[in-house]
């Protein structure tokens, strides 16, 4: 073969030229009819997939299995290919016993919605996500995961965590008690690492008791937890004594059975906690009152290292936690998005700010589940305080509502005859976000600014919280936001001080949690 001939072979794609092949004839032969075999290969899935779904799918002469879902409707199926293409049906198919028509049937205990999408996967690789909420798509990860369909599992996982990652955070507890349910989500462990630098993601969860054992015990062995020990000591003890219901609410009233329960419950966690690195005060004040629940000679080791710190013990000793400062979420209701999307209303810009970009700082004066739901706390926290935002959890619903105040909260009032002092302002807004079924945000302007602010009078302290025009308040008779439904967002007519309703329904709410922020510039 000549030079020329050569280099021309070689520049062909897939062509391999190895000058040691005797027959030189017979190996270009063979190159080029494997090079002419590729170039008319062809893979034609999209049509393969669409006979799969549109005909065999649907095919109920030759069926050999019937599905039943959650809500009783009946799917038929072959059984080769559930087996094949999953290995929890294999596992299924093989422990039934057909019926006299060699019909097997199974029940997954899967929703119509959601199971009808896992059987298209199955049949034809397909799976459309358009117009579906980050809800629904991890629910079809969790169904993907109980029926071992890896590919599609991981494939949701991915996208919840680069796209949804808003939607997991506000949804954190929900997703982290799911990963220790299956044990088996590799890609959603950066929870952890959330959860250490933002603790009360999860010790702060209205849910934080049905958090399974072996999350807590996760968290707890973090050297990295960004808590102090005393805090995690209450927590640890909070979530033992919710597990047994049946434990007198006094613990002056414990019996020696009532220790040895809590300490069995606990049995897992108590040794995770750093005991030597807790205070005097804190030891004295917090953990002597649990002693009985603690090993005689743990005891005994704490005591001597109070007195006596130098010297060694006999118990088990575990590190400092390296805990580098504050780093708690900001909120345990709402999101940066929804932070920013707020921000952009107090500036009435008509795009929202990015949440890298959001101009105001959002600094903690009161939450409900540290300080607690009284009405008269929320007037003694923020008497004195402008430029808040108000934002409350409705009990039993996704709604997140709330409003702005740029005055200052005055609880000095004593105007008896008309309960309290309207503050007028044209800056003021309520709202309802963006969140869970919530599907949109509403903005509601003041309308009548004579009407914005109610600073309620001392005599109805007791009874009012936060007070936004005829439209949006806070009440209990009970003293407490959380224990009855007093709670109000007004939608009849006259109540129109804002510009429209923030909530659908007229009645009374109760409410999870609350929190009042100030907000401030930044410079």
């Amino acid at each position: 073969m000549s030079l020329q001939m050569f280099k021309i072979f070689k520049s062909l794609p897939f062509v391999t030229i190895s000058i040691r092949n005797t027959n030189k004839k017979a190996y270009f032969t063979s190159v080029l009819s494997n090079s002419q075999k590729r170039k008319m290969s062809f893979q034609l899935f999209d049509k393969l997939s669409q006979n799969f779904t549109d005909f065999l799918l649907n095919d109920k002469d030759n069926h050999n299995v019937i599905i039943e879902s959650k809500d009783k409707k009946t799917y038929t199926a072959h059984s080769n290919i559930l087996k094949y293409r999953s290995l929890y049906f294999r596992k299924e198919l093989e422990n039934i016993i057909p019926d006299a028509n060699n019909i097997k049937t199974i029940k997954p205990n899967i929703s119509d919605e959601i199971f009808e999408i896992i059987l298209k996967y199955i049949y034809g690789g397909v799976v459309n996500l358009e117009k579906v909420e980050p809800g629904f798509i991890f629910d079809l990860m969790l169904a993907a995961n109980k029926f071992e369909l890896e590919e599609l599992s991981k494939k949701l996982e991915i996208i919840l965590i680069e796209d949804k990652i808003t939607w997991l955070k506000r949804h954190f507890s929900l997703v982290y008690k799911s990963i220790f349910d299956k044990q088996n989500f590799k890609d959603l462990e950066f929870c952890n690492d959330i959860v250490a630098k933002y603790p009360d993601l999860i010790f702060d969860s209205s849910d934080f008791a049905s958090l399974p054992e072996s999350a807590l015990m996760s968290l707890l062995k973090r050297d990295d937890l960004q808590m102090k020990e005393i805090e995690i000591w209450d927590y640890v003890i909070k979530w033992g004594i919710s597990q047994n219901p049946s434990l007198p609410t006094n613990l002056e009233k414990w019996m020696n059975e009532n220790f040895h329960t809590l300490k069995t419950t606990l049995q897992q966690c108590l040794p995770l906690i750093r005991y030597f690195h807790i205070t005097n005060v804190e030891i004295y004040d917090k953990i002597r009152p649990y002693k009985k629940i603690l090993d005689k000679q743990l005891w005994e080791d704490i005591i001597q290292h109070s007195f006596a710190p130098d010297r060694s013990v006999k118990s088990i000793t575990l590190p400092a936690r390296s805990v580098t400062g504050p780093k708690k979420h900001f909120s345990t209701i709402i999101s940066e998005d929804h932070a920013a999307e707020i921000s952009s209303w107090i500036d009435r810009e008509t795009t929202i700010y990015p949440t890298t970009n959001i101009p105001y700082k959002f600094e903690l004066i009161l939450r409900g589940t540290i300080d607690g739901f009284a009405p008269q706390t929320f007037w003694n926290i923020c008497h004195g305080h402008a430029c808040t935002v108000v934002v409350v959890k409705v009990k039993g619903t996704d709604e997140i509502i709330g409003g702005y105040n740029p005055l200052t909260w005055d609880n000095t009032c004593d105007d008896t005859h008309n309960e309290g002092q309207w503050m007028e302002t044209n800056d003021s807004f309520i709202f309802s976000l963006k969140n869970g079924n919530i599907q949109n945000s509403i903005l509601s302007r003041i309308k009548n600014t004579q009407y914005a602010i109610f600073n309620v009078c001392k005599d109805y302290q007791n009874y009012f919280g936060p007070y936004f025009g005829w439209i949006f308040f806070l009440f209990s008779r009970e003293f407490n936001f959380n224990l009855d439904e007093g709670s109000r967002c007004n939608t009849y007519s006259r109540s129109y001080h804002y510009e429209r309703p923030i909530r659908a329904a007229s009645g009374g709410f109760s409410i999870d949690n609350y929190e009042v922020f100030k907000v401030i510039r930044k410079s």
